[in-house]
Formats: C-alpha cells, sequence, structure tokens
C-alpha cells in the first residue's frame, strides 16, 4: 500500500481549511484518511500551520511520500532537515548531540525570520494607513482652497478699475464705426 502526506480540504468557498493527513495514495482527496497530523491554514498571513512533528518524521521513516505542496510544508516547519539529520546520525556520520544542535539553529534561525516578516507586514500596514491619511487631507485642503476661491469676492479696487477700463473702450469703437462711413 502507498501512503501520502497530503492536505484534505476543509472549509467554505473561497476561504479553504486543510487537514494535513496520511492516507492511502488510493483513497479520494477528502475521503478516508489513515491519521491527522495537522492542519494548515492559507488565509492568514503569514500561513497558519500547526504540525505535529513527531508523528510526520514517524510517517516519513515508515516510507509515506508527501505531496509536492506538503513537501514545502513540512520543509518549512524543519520536518524534512529532522529527517536528514536523523538519516545522518543513523549512517554514524554526527553525533545526536551535534544533529540536535544544528536543527536548535536552524529553528532559531526560523523563528527570527517569521518574526520579522510580522513585523513587517504590521509596520507596512500602519505605513500604508499613514500615508493615505496624509494624501487625504491634501485632497480635502486642495478642495477647501477652491471652494474659498470661487466663494471670496474680488477687491473692490481691482473691479471698479477693471470696469473703467472696459468702460472707454466700448464707445470709442462705437463712435469711430459712424465717422468712417
Amino acid at each position: 500500500m502507498s501512503v501520502k502526506i497530503r492536505l484534505s480540504r476543509h472549509g467554505k468557498k473561497h476561504n479553504a481549511y486543510y487537514h494535513i493527513v496520511v492516507a492511502d495514495a488510493r483513497a479520494p482527496r477528502d475521503g478516508k484518511f489513515i491519521e491527522v497530523i495537522g492542519n494548515y491554514n492559507p488565509n492568514t498571513n503569514p500561513a497558519t500551520i500547526n504540525l505535529n512533528s513527531d508523528k510526520a518524521l514517524a510517517w516519513l521513516g515508515n516510507g509515506a511520500q508527501p505531496t509536492d505542496t506538503c513537501r514545502a510544508i513540512l520543509s518549512y516547519k524543519g520536518v524534512l532537515f529532522r529527517n536528514h539529520l536523523q538519516k545522518g546520525v543513523t549512517k554514524g556520520v554526527l553525533t545526536q548531540e551535534a544533529a540536535d544542535a544544528k536543527l536548535a539553529a536552524w529553528e532559531e534561525g526560523k523563528v527570527n525570520k517569521i518574526e520579522e516578516k510580522k513585523v513587517n507586514l504590521s509596520s507596512s500596514a500602519k505605513k500604508s494607513v499613514e500615508d493615505r491619511l496624509v494624501e487625504e487631507k491634501k485632497k480635502k485642503e486642495a478642495k477647501a482652497e477652491a471652494i474659498r476661491i470661487k466663494n471670496t469676492p474680488p477687491p473692490v479696487e481691482e473691479a471698479a478699475s477693471v470696469a473703467e477700463e472696459s468702460a472707454p473702450e466700448a464707445p470709442a469703437a462705437e463712435g469711430e464705426a459712424p465717422a468712417e462711413a
């Protein structure tokens, strides 16, 4: 019997939530499975993954083959690296202490990357909100200025000088026309 580690879909339309299961390769996607070893929610940022790494490691040791997506999830959680280190310990290439130290260093680096991503996401969200508020304020000020200019009457001195300039020109033009005829 060929055993796969794969995803089983749950949730609503356009809001998928997956169980990470160990199942016979011939079973349907959401059908019969042997064991649930975790869950995966891709709707959050970063994606939420809860995985029992000991069970996953045991199934990998028994010959279960992960699908492409599950392989990426297992790699992200460090199960494949742990499996690789365990093979090295079994062969005698390195000691269990050295393997544990390498795994701890890898996990520490991974936790730091995840925290950094969360901080970057929250800071970029705050920055985008601040930028939108600044743009909105500029638009409001420009609109208020346009309304102020429209509603402000022209100064009295300029209006009188404009009326004086335009008044003499009109009669002179009328007076010249009959003289030429």
